[in-house]
């Protein structure tokens, strides 16, 4: 039952993620952005062939390939560390996110050779913005899954210390 919760999870970050998506493609031409709330938050649609802050974009297609590759492989391992896990407790919850948000990715890497990315926030300084990377639903589903994992990890740390008495 955890597992299929957690499968469930994942299928839901990547259901939303690719409907997002589509709706940017859809409504909102390469290149445009509409402001959302103006001076924090606007909608963007760019796109990125690199990997986390277009780290990689401008490489030539062989690095492509081996970027696509390398991003299979990290689905295919946390995939099996989610079963591994039966997808139980705040590990399953953070490997189930980040599992949702690397086959969205990877959907986009395929589909169009890049991903599609549409939030943007900002701050305006002295009359000048200063924005974020822009990213997507799979980029927040894989840094909070990446947060769950963390204070997963934490949390048990600290229950194996007590556990073992002090010292």
């Amino acid at each position: 039952m955890r597992l299929a919760r957690a499968l469930g999870i994942a299928a839901a970050v990547v259901i939303v993620d690719q409907a997002t998506k589509a709706w940017i493609v859809a409504t909102l031409p390469y290149g445009h952005e509409t402001d959302v709330i103006p001076g924090l938050f606007r909608l963007v649609h760019s796109r990125n062939r690199g990997i986390a802050f277009g780290f990689l974009g401008s490489s030539g297609p062989a690095a492509q390939v081996v970027l696509l590759a390398a991003v299979a492989a990290i689905v295919a391992f946390v995939g099996w560390q989610l079963l591994r896990s039966d997808g139980g407790g705040l590990a399953g919850v953070g490997l189930a996110l980040v599992l949702g948000g690397a086959v969205g990715n990877i959907i986009d890497r395929i589909v169009r050779g890049e991903v599609v990315d549409f939030l943007d926030f900002f701050v305006t300084i002295g009359g000048r913005e200063h924005h974020w990377f822009a990213f997507n639903v799979a980029d927040s589903a894989i840094t909070v899954g990446a947060a769950c994992l963390i204070v997963s990890e934490i949390v048990a740390q600290v229950r194996s210390k007590r556990a073992s008495g002090p010292d």
